[in-house]
C-alpha cells in the first residue's frame, strides 16, 4: 500500500510539473535524500525527493463504528473501520552542480523547482481519483492531505548531518490513507420487507 501511494505521488507530480516544463528535465526520487541523491536520475538535471520519514496513526480520526456491506445474495459482511495512517515525507529539490552554472544559481532553480511543487500540492487537499495507483483506487474516504504541516521530528540539524550533507529548503506533506486490517465478517440476513398487519376495531 505504501507503495502504491508513492506511485499516486510520483503520478501527481509528474503530470502537474509537465504542464510547464518537459518530461526529462526533472526526475522523482524516493531514495533518503543523502548526497548520492541527485545523480541517482542520470538523466535529468533536477531531482525532486520525496522521503518517507514518518508513519504514525492518525487518533483523531479514529473511529469504532462498524461499516456493513451489503451483498447481492441479501446477507451482509460486517467489518471494523479502517485504520487512519498519515505518511510524512520530506520534499527537496537536488540540482546537479556542473563548473558552467554557479552556486548561487543552482540554489535559485532548486528553490523555483521547490516552489512549483509547493503550489501543486497545495492545490489538492484530496488526491484526485485519476491520479490513484494500485490498492489505492477506490478507497474511501478520499485520500486527505496536508501540506507545510510542520515536521514531526525537531532535530533536523541531526538528521543532515547524518546525512552527510548541508541543510537544504524542505516541504513536509502528509497523506492520510485508510488501512484495512481485519477481515470482515458475516452479519447474517438482512431484513428485505416489512408486513404490516392492520386489524379493524369492531364496535
Amino acid at each position: 500500500m505504501i507503495q502504491d501511494l508513492d506511485e499516486t505521488l510520483q503520478e501527481l507530480l509528474s503530470q502537474e510539473l509537465s504542464k510547464k516544463w518537459r518530461s526529462t528535465d526533472f526526475g522523482i526520487s524516493f531514495a533518503a535524500p543523502d548526497k548520492e541523491v541527485a545523480s541517482s536520475t542520470d538523466a535529468v538535471a533536477t531531482t525532486i525527493n520525496l522521503f518517507l520519514y514518518d508513519i504514525r496513526e492518525n487518533l483523531e480520526l479514529r473511529s469504532n463504528e462498524w461499516i456493513v456491506e451489503r451483498q447481492t445474495n441479501g446477507s451482509a459482511l460486517k467489518y471494523p473501520p479502517p485504520v487512519r495512517v498519515d505518511c510524512s515525507y520530506l520534499i527537496t529539490v537536488w540540482v546537479k552542480k556542473s563548473e558552467s552554472v554557479q552556486k548561487d544559481q543552482s540554489e535559485r532553480d532548486e528553490h523555483r523547482f521547490l516552489g512549483e511543487v509547493m503550489k501543486i500540492l497545495m492545490r489538492y487537499p484530496k488526491i484526485p481519483t485519476e491520479f490513484l495507483r494500485g490498492s489505492l483506487r477506490g478507497k474511501e474516504p478520499p485520500l486527505r492531505t496536508m501540506a507545510l504541516r510542520p515536521p514531526q521530528s525537531q532535530n533536523w540539524s541531526e538528521f543532515w548531518q547524518v546525512m552527510g550533507g548541508k541543510p537544504k529548503a524542505i516541504l513536509s506533506y502528509t497523506v492520510t490513507i485508510a488501512v484495512d486490517v481485519h477481515e470482515p465478517v458475516e452479519a447474517g440476513k438482512l431484513v428485505q420487507e416489512s408486513i404490516i398487519n392492520y386489524s379493524q376495531l369492531r364496535e
